[in-house]
């Protein structure tokens, strides 16, 4: 008797036989996911970035809590300015003591502390602008940062309802109002993306399969498996919290992947049925081949993407952990409900028919000759080295601005100028310093009384003082009991700008050594500026290994599933001519500006630091749809054939339309991302749809056929000291 077994066929089988039964436990899920979602996600998510290792700026920040009792807290600045009064007027000392007095009165629950300017009898220093038309309240937030975020609304609506009153312009800008704004940029951010990506990614699939019940059910298993994600997010986060933007990663993945795996299986499933197989037939058949092919390609999504959980930061294990459970539910929606909706629509699957359009069937273009991609594969077979050498000649000349590749991160100068947080941000900036709110805090762990360590502490303020980029002269909290002190100094500017962050070095790697040379001390550097130094740091040094990891999982997988060395070889050297080109784009715009403006994204001096690694994992897993969809069909042509070059004339003919449709797609919402306002989703969704168009079109469609039309049979080389390399074959 024939022992069961676990495959995409019989997967398929079960679904199909049981598809009531099979939608009935996926419309379960889908409701317990949404109860989940709605209980438990705003406590799995943060808006902090913490590190899994031990950088410079944790050490501080440990040494202040466990020493001084000090938690990182979010601060807070209220800002007051009017055109005609001054500081020294009744009408304006009434009023900053009414605002502070409503703010104080939330209790010490919401704000712990504050200070403003009228606090002592003769006023405190360098809480009024120079021309005195100005002032600020300095309020602490209580409780953690998430604390804040949940309280900062409150504190918000107090001074909305003083800003514009009697000539008087109140802002709030601080740790918490700046993260409230990127939360909800973010979320609009989502909504644009949506609004964008769908739409056309719909308009897509319609004219791919003339018809619109076709076109829809990805879309709908898309959106199942974004559903799915989030849901496991929320309950996880209950353990482990996520960076709130795991749900815009979790949204552009699962548009993405979700759709496309879904149209290469019903795309598969429609041919099957014009051969003229019985429905369960084509769907077994189906779930033989695109199924197969889904599982593999998502998987080597999964696993590439497991090189982002490298790099030890919040941040990057949240992106990660976001895409590639979206990604695995996308594969077992595909793989389980597919089949059983399959099933229950038949043929009503082309209800719906758009005219002109998904007329042809794939086994006519399989076989005859003319249209597009015929004679795009006469071209490149007939002028394989002219072929080459431009698609490498393009790829080559949009890889040189990554000679001006810039790794840093985003901050405040990069959210859009309608944001009050932001406006108050730039009035801080100008009277005082935006570093009141983010100083540089600087821990020292020693014997605080003896006579060395108060000689750095009084070397390196006065070294700090005679430093234009920092704001004042720094102020000294010590501890005896403890041996600790802290020596705050704000930074101007931007805590995320280049000024700051080399500020922060300075101190770092000259002022503090030079002050305690030969001191027993330890002395480290945390505060805002100092972690987004370590960030960016951290992100540079993991980026080559990631780039390692990634490309030997590639040569694996390559050589097991095709048998060969050189399809490996040449997948490595073509994935980083698409990446390095995306790159170079990415920098081109952003960097350089050109096209910025035309293009409505927003020029910043900087590569964000997670982008280039999502873009390079996401791209090697994603490349895989189109790279075994096009090679298992050239190398099954060969297989039956044993002529290399009809083989690839005739994979390129049988897959180009299949593969830009699916390609378009991913353009469309990555699209969407990049015309939202964080300038970081708009690097990632403009690389994102610059590599797939180039990974879809020059690789896929030019460089990769024409090398192999060189190369000939060495394609399948393999050597004999290999020969035990398992027998993986899609039969695609």
């Amino acid at each position: 008797m024939r022992k069961p077994s676990l495959s995409t066929e019989s997967l398929a089988r079960l679904c199909a036989s049981r598809p009531w039964l099979t939608i009935g436990i996926w419309a379960a899920a889908i409701l317990i996911s949404l109860a989940l979602i709605s209980l438990f996600l705003g406590n799995a998510l943060t808006s902090e970035m913490g590190f899994v290792n031990n950088p410079e700026s944790k050490q501080g920040n440990k040494l202040l809590e466990d020493g001084l009792g000090r938690k990182a807290k979010a601060d807070e600045i209220v800002i007051v300015r009017s055109g005609n009064l001054t500081v020294d007027d009744p009408a304006f000392r009434a009023l900053v003591e009414q605002l502070y007095g409503e703010i104080k009165a939330l209790g010490p629950d919401i704000v712990e502390s504050g200070i403003n300017y009228y606090s002592y009898p003769t006023g405190t220093e360098g809480m009024a602008s120079p021309d005195r038309h100005t002032t600020i309240i300095s309020l602490v937030m209580a409780g953690t940062h998430d604390d804040a975020l949940d309280h900062i609304g409150r504190v918000k609506d107090i001074v909305e309802r003083h800003n514009s009153k009697d000539g008087f312009h109140v802002l709030i800008t601080g740790d918490a109002s700046l993260g409230d704004d990127w939360m909800k940029v973010a979320q609009k951010d989502l909504e644009t993306a949506e609004l964008i990506g769908i739409p056309i990614a719909a308009i897509i699939l319609i004219l791919v399969f003339g018809a619109v019940a076709a076109a829809f059910i990805p879309i709908l298993l898309g959106f199942i498996a974004i559903i799915i994600a989030i849901g496991i997010v929320a309950v996880i986060g209950q353990a482990f919290e996520f960076s709130v933007f795991v749900t815009n990663m979790i949204v552009a993945m699962g548009l993405a992947v979700g759709i496309d795996y879904s149209l290469f299986i019903v795309s598969r499933y429609r041919e099957e049925r014009r051969r003229g197989q019985e429905k369960t037939d084509a769907i077994i058949t189906a779930a033989a081949t695109a199924s197969r092919a889904v599982f593999f390609s998502g998987m080597t999504v999964v696993l590439a993407l497991f090189g982002m959980l490298i790099v030890p930061t919040t941040l990057f294990t949240s992106l990660a952990a976001g895409a590639i459970l979206v990604v695995i539910a996308a594969i077992l929606t595909t793989l389980t409900l597919l089949p059983a909706i399959l099933s229950l629509m038949g043929d009503r699957i082309n209800s719906l028919r758009v005219p002109f359009f998904g007329r042809r069937s794939a086994t006519e273009a399989e076989v005859k000759e003319g249209g597009f991609w015929d004679t795009a594969a006469r071209i490149v077979m007939k002028r394989p080295v002219v072929s080459l050498l431009i698609a490498m000649g393009l790829l080559v000349a949009a890889i040189v601005p990554v000679t001006s590749f810039h790794l840093g991160a985003t901050g405040v100068k990069s959210l859009p100028d309608s944001l009050e947080s932001k406006r108050g941000f730039t009035i801080l900036e100008e009277d005082f310093s935006f570093g009141l709110i983010t100083p540089a805090r600087i821990v020292i762990d020693g014997d605080i009384n003896s006579a060395p360590v108060q000689a750095g502490i009084e070397y390196l303020t006065k070294t700090i003082e005679s430093d234009p980029s920092f704001y004042g002269k720094p102020t000294l909290a010590s501890d005896s009991t403890s041996n600790l002190a802290e020596l705050t100094a704000p930074v101007k500017g931007d805590p995320n700008e280049d000024e700051a962050m080399d500020a922060v070095r300075r101190l770092r790697h000259d002022y503090i050594p030079e002050a305690f040379q030969g001191v027993d001390a330890k002395v480290v550097v945390t505060g805002s500026t100092a972690e987004n130094i370590d960030y960016v740091d951290l992100t540079g040094h993991y980026l080559p290994i990631i780039f390692v990891f990634v490309l030997s999982l590639s040569f694996i997988l390559l050589a097991v599933v095709f048998r060969s060395i050189v399809v490996p070889l040449k997948a490595i050297l073509m994935n980083l001519l698409s990446v390095g080109a995306t790159y170079g784009l990415v920098v081109l715009v952003f960097q350089k500006g050109i096209g910025a403006g035309i293009l409505g994204l927003q020029e910043l001096n900087k590569f964000e630091a997670w982008v280039p690694i999502f873009l390079f994992c996401v791209l090697f897993g994603l490349s895989m749809d189109y790279h075994v969809f096009l090679l298992s069909r050239i190398r099954e042509r060969f297989d039956q054939t044993g002529n290399n070059t009809q083989s690839v004339a005739f994979g390129l003919r049988s897959t180009g339309s299949i593969i830009t449709g699916a390609a378009l797609i991913m353009v469309a919402v990555f699209s969407g991302f990049a015309a939202g306002n964080l300038v970081m989703f708009q690097q990632m969704g403009f690389g994102m749809a610059v590599a797939v168009f180039l990974d879809a079109t020059i690789v896929r469609c030019v460089l990769v056929p024409s090398a192999m039309r060189l190369l000939g049979t060495r394609n399948w080389y393999l050597p004999k000291a290999l020969k035990w390399l398992p027998q993986v074959r899609l039969r695609e």
